[in-house]
C-alpha cells in the first residue's frame, strides 16, 4: 500500500485494518473490505461470534449485539474509506472522530452467526469533516442505517 499509484488489492484483510485503523480488540468491529471506489463508497465485512466480550451482558441467554457498535461498525467503515481514499501512506497525525450520527433505524436484531456487510458511502466533503450514509446488511435484509459526520483532528 506504499505506492499512491499502485491499484487497491481487494480484499483487505484485518491486519490491513488494523494497520489503517487505531482501533483494537475488543472494539476493531471489521474483519475484511471486499470493495471499494476510493472517494465514494465502501463495502466491509463483520463475523458476529458468541466470543464477542459485548455478548456478556447483553442479553445473558439472549445475545443481542447493540446498536451502538453496529454504527460504530459503518464509522469504522467511513475511516477505512478516508484512508484509502488519500495517499497510499496515511496521516500518522490525524485521527478520525465520529461527530455526529442522524437518522440511525434499526430494523431487527443481530444475533451470533450473523455475518453483517457494512456497505457506506460518502456523500460529501468540506475541510476535515466528511458525511456518510451507511447501511448494515444481515443475508441481504437492511438491519440498520445511519448517517454520520466524521472529523479528522490533529493527534
Amino acid at each position: 500500500m506504499n505506492n499512491p499509484n499502485a491499484a487497491l488489492e481487494l480484499p483487505i484483510g484485518v491486519e490491513q485494518i488494523a494497520a489503517l485503523l487505531p482501533h483494537r480488540y475488543p472494539f476493531l468491529l471489521l474483519d475484511r473490505v471486499i470493495a471499494c471506489e476510493p472517494n465514494t463508497r465502501v463495502t466491509a465485512i463483520k463475523n458476529v461470534t458468541i466470543n464477542e466480550p459485548f455478548f456478556q451482558g447483553h442479553f445473558p441467554g439472549h445475545p443481542v449485539m447493540p446498536g451502538v457498535l453496529i454504527v460504530e461498525g459503518m464509522a469504522q467503515a467511513a475511516g477505512v474509506l478516508t484512508l484509502l481514499s488519500g495517499p497510499r501512506e496515511p496521516d500518522r497525525g490525524t485521527v478520525f472522530y465520529l461527530a455526529r450520527v442522524d437518522k440511525a433505524r434499526f430494523n431487527r436484531i443481530v444475533v451470533p452467526g450473523d455475518q453483517l456487510r457494512f456497505e457506506v458511502e460518502r456523500k460529501r466533503s468540506m475541510r476535515n469533516m466528511s458525511q456518510f450514509q451507511g447501511c448494515a446488511y444481515v443475508d441481504g435484509a437492511m438491519v440498520a442505517e445511519a448517517e454520520m459526520l466524521c472529523a479528522g483532528v490533529a493527534a
